[in-house]
């Protein structure tokens, strides 16, 4: 149903556009009309004659037009530990930074947040999710913190409201005062379903139910927590299959791999989705592809931390729903979703299917329509459709990066991180020549590297 003529209208012509809709839809020359906060149509050539109430009109020549990108996995508080501990596989990686992440504070968490949103949304990111599972007692309204910052920042967010209830006494990696009880994680992540998720179609904040991992939850805390999940309407997120020492340890533990312990406890259905999922073998891709759990694809990570290779292309094939992922800027420093479309595809092509892993098209489909899948929002984002939101971002290629690459998908991916001239969420513009227009850079620059000195300090404390 077309919008009524009295809504404010931006028009977008003279670009080159990929729509990521189901048939990979793209013009070389073509337009598109927002209407309110929603896409109201999109084609090629020229914008229809005749719109009503036109308030902006955009030449973006030089530019293509691509769906908004959609992170599927970080965790924001690690903007502040960045550089730490870089030459560790992910469980030295863990011991060694889990007393320092245990001290962080509600202004903490929430000048970190600052850093990892304003870093992805300045590189076209116009979804993001955060994993936050540290929560030391007394540390202050770290959720609502986290919250706020992407509110303030105008991105679409999802807040994976993690949780730990095993800690070093039970076997854990966390120290004692950084984990909840079982009962104090399912309350409050209960809590902050209530008070922040909001179901609509048009939605900029909701939660998921999300603990932490194998080796830092208890069974029952897996298990409370998809029925929490399940009785409260709201998608389940948590890590797996990562490295070979997982693996392991879940054998020993609970005598089966992780994707069979996870099937156990609830924890696999088109309501969820796991970070990484490196070392799955074939029976743990039909399970996924059998159940529809999505996968947060993380390639930068996976290889900062040694992890290895996920099978992404047998993924696809298979029908996992599959999207990308940042991962703590621990664990990749740059904290930008848009390097990680050429790092999925060069990555990928080292492993089995060489050349034939990806291409262009589906690494970018991975960064938006997959990302949507993942999150569960794929009727509202991910790719450009009349009826969809108005999440798209404007990308120079007529710079000297990319002007001599004819494809200009191709440009974006296989070439150098594109600028962004022009992002929007919901319709309302947010970035504006790689800059943001509703926070400061250097302001958001000189708390993060305070709030970094000063955690530091207090860990040096003790």
């Amino acid at each position: 149903m077309a919008a009524p003529s009295s809504v404010e209208r931006i028009v977008v012509e003279n670009c080159a556009i990929a729509t990521v809709d189901a048939n990979d839809t793209e013009y070389a020359t073509g337009y598109l009309v927002v209407a309110g906060n929603k896409i109201e149509s999109i084609g090629a050539g020229k914008a229809p004659e005749g719109l009503e109430n036109v308030v902006r009109r955009i030449d973006a020549t030089g530019h293509l037009v691509t769906p908004g990108l959609v992170n599927t996995h970080h965790h924001f508080y690690q903007w502040i530990t960045r550089g730490l501990a870089t030459d560790h596989n992910l469980f030295n990686w863990l011991v060694a930074l889990y007393p320092t992440w245990s001290r962080i504070d509600e202004s903490m968490a929430r000048v970190a947040a600052q850093g990892s949103l304003a870093m992805m949304a300045r590189g076209g990111v116009t979804t993001a999710m955060d994993h936050h599972y540290v929560y030391p007692q007394g540390s202050g309204d770290l959720s609502g913190a986290i919250i706020g910052a992407a509110k303030d920042m105008g991105v679409r967010f999802t807040l994976a409201r993690g949780s730990m209830d095993r800690s070093v006494k039970d076997g854990g990696l966390p120290p004692d005062f950084a984990v909840e009880t079982t009962e104090g994680a399912l309350a409050a992540t209960e809590e902050t379903v209530k008070k922040h998720h909001d179901a609509s179609f048009d939605a900029m904040t909701q939660v998921a139910v999300a603990p932490c991992s194998p080796f830092s939850i208890s069974t029952e805390l897996l298990k409370q927590g998809a029925e929490l999940a399940r009785r409260l309407g709201v998608r389940m997120h948590t890590h797996g299959s990562e490295t070979v020492e997982e693996e392991k340890w879940c054998h020993e533990l609970f005598g089966m791999g992780p994707t069979d312990y996870f099937e156990s406890t609830g924890w696999l259905g088109e309501d969820v989705w796991m970070a990484h999922c490196v070392h799955m073998n074939d029976s743990d891709i039909e399970a996924f592809a059998r159940t529809k759990t999505g996968v947060a694809h993380c390639p930068s990570s996976n290889a900062r931390l040694a992890a290895g290779i996920a099978r992404v292309p047998d993924m696809l094939r298979a029908g996992v729903p599959v999207g990308l992922g940042v991962d703590g800027t621990a664990s990749n420093e740059s904290g930008e979703l848009h390097t990680e479309l050429r790092n999925a595809l060069l990555i990928n092509r080292l492993g089995a299917h060489r050349e034939s892993a990806l291409n262009a098209r589906q690494a970018l489909r991975l960064g938006t329509y997959g990302g949507a899948q993942v999150l569960g929002r794929a009727d509202n984002i991910g790719s450009l459709e009349a009826g969809k939101l108005a999440d798209f971002v404007l990308w120079k290629i007529d710079g000297i990066g990319h002007s001599s690459i004819a494809d200009p998908v191709t440009a974006i991916v296989f070439g150098a991180a594109a600028p962004v001239t022009a992002s929007f969420v919901n319709g309302k513009q947010i970035v504006e020549n790689n800059r943001l227009l509703f926070a400061d850079e250097e302001a958001i620059a000189r708390d993060a590297r305070a709030e970094a000195q000063r955690l530091a300090r207090i860990t040096a404390q003790g």
